[in-house]
């Protein structure tokens, strides 16, 4: 029987009744948390019921390779023609695979799966088969972006274009292009590729070309060149490394009129060839703002032995090591948010013989560590520490650099909030090797036995702990955001060697790795 009118328009009063509508979505709630309990306790009670998964399919991936897909899911579809699962085993593998799918980062997270049985009117089937069904929403192939970026004494606006899963096997083309004050110029391209369809190792082609105005040693520098690297991130302990090849065509050039003798001896082209390998272990909660865990990572180069040519011939190593920790206060047993971060860098550039040569040429500009800035040895200008030519700071062969922060969340805002209060205290040292012979530095150009390199790059290193390192204390606010963290500072130095640039007061500083 049709409801009364005036029946129906109450019926209409009471849906549109806050009251209603939140009592309904109560019911719905209670009503999803009873069927998951009851899926639950039906998955427990049949956890080692025998079965076997007869067929998966997904759905949704219009785009992606069949080839690609069935070299993930067929490994657990041909298991079972030799011996059968659990319902539990059954579940966890699919799982695993699905969130490996999901590593790819192709599809719209969360992907549903559904477990079935076969059409009992098939007669291949048997009792314990199981269909699976996954489900995913692929993401935009195009996506194309732009905006601003404002850093440490630069500021440029950059364009980029990404083209996801390119053919059917999560490959991507990723195209940018940016002009700024400090880099006038850089575009670049990569190709990337998964390997044997696992997420964790990937393979990237690239190219790049730039042109980077580096005023604090008085010239431009234009690079062309390509690379190529094979990744690996290892699922269990989060270890990643990375190995790779770069061959760059680098010319020093738009020397400033007042440029320093030791900058125009580099002036000119030169080609890089060198294998490299970096490390990181992660464990820090947060890799922007971190308020525990550790991190430690390395950097390998070697550059112009053997087959590898080019003119310039080194091998360069760094290491990196950062813990934060908590710092609780007495008598208090809430957790603040009050954090403690130490830091800790080394390098070393070791310079080598072209082939058979006995003699070894010192390190170019191009290739030498700088030190100094708002985003590690702060309370100096960018570049500021270490060996300088006039005005021209000209880089180091060998350094050492560490700091701590205090990190206070805004009173009345909470340690949820990206906004922290901070003091600190940073320092460092950046020293050329010498040319012991003579009792000066190693000047660009002028070669040296290798016994004599040797000797030197170890006198150099013990130098480092030869006296207190060029220090800087201060405090700060900080603002951290998912892609990037701001300091804005004020500093003071409290040690400063000759010829050193320092700067007392406010910086800014934009980055993503801080001292």
């Amino acid at each position: 029987m049709a409801a009364p009118a005036a029946d129906k328009v109450d019926l209409l009063h009471s849906q549109a009744d806050p009251q209603w509508q939140t009592r309904h979505e109560q019911l719905l709630r209670e009503q999803h948390e009873r069927s998951q309990r009851r899926l639950g306790e039906l998955v427990q009670s049949n956890s080692t019921l025998p079965i076997t998964i007869s067929s998966i399919q997904v759905l949704g991936a219009t785009n992606t390779r069949t080839s690609f897909l069935r070299t993930i899911f067929d490994p657990l579809v041909s298991k079972t023609n030799d011996q059968f699962y659990t319902l539990r085993e059954a579940l966890a593998a699919v799982g695993q695979e699905v969130n490996r799918l999901g590593r790819f980062d192709i599809y719209h997270q969360p992907i549903s799966t559904f477990i079935d049985r076969p059409d009992p009117t098939n007669s291949t089937s048997t009792p314990t088969d199981l269909d699976v069904f996954v489900s995913v929403k692929e993401k935009s192939r195009v996506v194309a972006s732009s905006g601003t970026w404002a850093g440490s004494n630069d500021g440029s606006v950059y364009f980029n274009v990404l083209l996801r899963n390119l053919f059917g096997g999560a490959e991507s083309l990723n195209a940018n292009a940016a002009f700024g004050t400090r880099t006038r110029s850089a575009y670049s391209a990569n190709f990337d590729t998964p390997v044997l369809s696992n997420p964790d190792l990937r393979w990237e082609l690239g190219g790049l070309q730039s042109s980077t105005n580096k005023s604090w040693a008085s010239h431009e520098e234009i690079l062309r060149g390509g690379f190529t690297r094979f990744k690996y991130l290892s699922p269990i302990s989060g270890h990643r490394h990375e190995f790779g090849y770069t061959g760059m065509w680098r010319q020093i050039t738009g020397l400033a009129e007042k440029a320093s003798p030791a900058v125009r001896a580099d002036a000119g082209d030169s080609f890089k060839s060198s294998f490299t390998h970096n490390w990181t272990n992660d464990q820090r909660n947060n890799p922007i703002l971190p308020t525990s865990g550790y991190l430690v990572k390395t950097a390998a180069e070697i550059a112009g032995v053997g087959p590898l040519a080019g003119d310039v011939a080194f091998a360069k190593l760094e290491a990196e090591t950062q813990s934060s920790i908590p710092v609780p206060i007495p008598f208090i047993e809430k957790d603040l948010g009050i954090s403690l971060t130490t830091s800790i860098r080394g390098g070393v550039l070791y310079p080598l013989s072209f082939g058979r040569s006995p003699n070894v040429t010192h390190s170019r500009i191009n290739d030498r560590f700088f030190l100094g800035g708002p985003t590690d040895v702060r309370g100096f200008r960018h570049c500021g520490l270490g060996p300088h030519d006039g005005q021209d700071a000209v880089g180091g062969d060998v350094y050492a650099a560490g700091g701590a922060s205090l990190l206070i969340p805004f009173p009345r805002v909470g340690k949820e909030s990206p906004l922290r209060l901070q003091a600190f205290i940073n320092g460092g040292r950046l020293l050329a090797l010498k040319d012991t012979r003579r009792h000066k530095d190693w000047q660009s150009g002028e070669s040296m036995g290798a016994d004599s390199v040797r000797q030197n790059v170890q006198d150099t290193i013990a130098e480092l702990a030869n006296g207190l390192p060029s220090m800087s204390a201060g405090f700060g606010v900080i603002y951290a955001l998912p892609v990037a963290r701001f300091e804005l500072n004020f500093s003071l130095p409290l040690v400063i060697r000759q010829f050193e640039d320092a700067r007392k007061g406010l910086t800014l500083g934009v980055g993503i790795s801080f001292l």
